[in-house]
């Protein structure tokens, strides 16, 4: 689909974006199984650990939900009621999107970010490290609680671009 510039071109960026992102995060479900087997073995080949391999496990999979956040919501495979809704004309659904961006996905997103900001920034602040010992050494943890800040950005420029495109099904009814 081609854009003729102003809220279409910006709407068709943000959902390549998103996708784009969506197909990056998606490899660190490989990433996640690789380093479970190389776990596995370890523990029980050579009867070993190290906590910064198990640490780094549970970081990659908060990594893919947070940061797959927006990825879901561009593939409208987020989690939703669905009793009316997909019995809904192409308008109907149009102003439900428009609401619930402007409604919900907005105000959380903020509300996250506001939330989020001064731990993020501790964090950083700090030069924060694993409380494990042998656990992930500076700037993993900072790095991490970025994501708190990222996946929300994230999820409310896609939001941005169902509103846009919302509204663009509203003036086309």
């Amino acid at each position: 689909m081609q854009d003729s510039g102003g809220p279409p071109a910006l709407s068709t960026f943000v959902d390549r974006f998103s996708a784009a992102t969506g197909r990056a995060v998606s490899w660190l479900t490989l990433a996640m199984v690789i380093v479970s087997f190389v776990i596995v073995v370890i523990r029980y080949v050579f009867d070993s650990g190290f906590i910064w391999l198990q640490e780094s496990l549970v970081w990659m999979h908060a990594i893919v939900f947070m940061l797959g956040a927006a990825y879901t919501l561009q593939c409208d495979e987020h989690v939703r009621v669905d009793i009316f809704y997909r019995d809904m004309r192409a308008h109907r659904r149009a102003v439900v999107n428009l609401f619930g961006v402007l409604l919900f996905i907005f105000p959380l997103c903020g509300f996250l970010v506001f939330e989020g900001f001064d731990y993020v920034v501790s964090s950083w602040r700090i030069h924060e490290v694993s409380l494990n010992s042998g656990g992930l050494p500076y700037p993993f943890v900072p790095l991490l609680k970025s994501v708190l800040l990222l996946m929300p950005a994230a999820v409310a420029l896609q939001g941005l671009s169902l509103m846009l495109r919302s509204v663009r099904q509203l003036r086309a009814d």
